[in-house]
């Protein structure tokens, strides 16, 4: 465990992309939706732009491999050490700014949509409910993308574009088979209506489970990353 914190402690050297980058494009999408509502007149307007950190996880998560791995193996880290630690940082990440934006969410809420009845942390569904479930799903979000973004960087690193290209059909393949039996067998009806009846925390952990695949997914991959 402790050398899980010093991965993670040694990732941190790279802190604006961690930590800076992130809320930096969150805060520029945030500042100039407010502007153009502002000027506008466009009241009780509901916006997406909190998607911004979460993708920005998912290219952060991708390029931490490139970024620390070899060095890191250089200086007689493990694989598994590796990995690991890398995945306590994004666990602390997630944890830490999923906080965060359920405070951003109470905010908005005791400052009327910030002056303007403007929802931007505030989602119907997903982030529409205590500051509690609106922490879980965001902490579960920012995890499974960070987590999907290191297996990407892994794959490159061990396959190079090739790797890539065949991640990319694997998963459009998966898709695909899901879709054509889910068709060939008349189950479209029950799978709607299944995500018509999933709340919030149900898909919470739903996405929660995917997280787990990926991670799996990704130490595997990890064994045979060469540098």
């Amino acid at each position: 465990m402790n050398t899980w914190v010093k991965v993670a402690r040694y990732q941190m050297v790279q802190r604006l992309n961690y930590v800076t980058l992130p809320w930096a494009a969150l805060a520029l999408i945030f500042v100039a939706q407010w502007a153009v509502i502002a000027m506008l007149g466009m009241h009780n307007t509901q916006l997406t732009g909190v998607v911004a950190i979460y993708a920005v996880f998912l290219i952060v998560g991708a390029g931490s491999v490139a970024q620390s791995l070899p060095f890191g193996l250089a200086l007689g880290l493990s694989r598994r050490s590796y990995y690991l630690g890398t995945l306590l940082l994004a666990v602390a990440l997630a944890a830490v700014d999923g906080l965060a934006l359920a405070g951003l969410q109470t905010i908005e809420g005791a400052t009327a949509g910030w002056g303007l009845g403007m929802s931007f942390f505030r989602v119907p569904y997903l982030f529409d409910g205590p500051w509690y479930l609106t922490w879980a799903t965001s902490f579960v979000g920012l995890t499974l993308l960070f987590v999907y973004g290191l297996w990407w960087g892994l794959i490159y690193q061990r396959w190079n574009r090739i790797g890539l290209r065949v991640f990319v059909i694997a998963q459009v393949a998966l898709l695909l088979a899901v879709g054509l039996t889910a068709d060939r067998f008349g189950a479209w009806p029950s799978i709607g209506q299944l995500f018509t009846d999933l709340t919030a925390p149900g898909l919470t952990g739903l996405l929660a489970v995917i997280a787990a695949l990926l991670i799996v997914g990704g130490f595997v991959t990890m064994r045979r990353v060469r540098v």
